[in-house]
């Protein structure tokens, strides 16, 4: 494969990553605290918990998912033949980096 096929391909990916960053999956009250946090984990999410109290968690109660952030990295896209120079038409295109989200939880029933 072309390296500039390889990366569109990753851009893409990357765009439809993006997407779903807009609204991530949130706590329904039938799913517990691990479910919630391995859901969130499973779209990409780096999860911070803060919680109150010291219950294990399977005894936890999800009271807030919030907060969601995203880093980006601008990349150049090269396309096309390579000119009289040498030189390479590119775009610059923003990548998803790393995702987090926070989680709180109340642990002290």
């Amino acid at each position: 494969m072309r390296p500039s096929l390889i990366l569109s391909t990753f851009v893409t990916c990357a765009a439809v990553a993006t997407t779903s960053l807009v609204a991530p999956a949130v706590a329904s009250a039938d799913q517990t605290a691990q479910e919630t946090i391995n859901q969130l984990q499973s779209e990409g999410f780096t999860v911070n918990v803060d919680r109150v109290g010291s219950g294990r968690i399977e005894n936890c109660v999800v009271t807030g998912v919030r907060n969601p952030q995203s880093q980006t990295r601008n990349v150049r896209d090269y396309y096309g033949p390579r000119d009289a120079n040498g030189d390479r038409k590119y775009r610059i295109v923003e990548v998803v980096v790393s995702r987090s989200i926070s989680v709180s939880l109340d642990c002290s029933k």
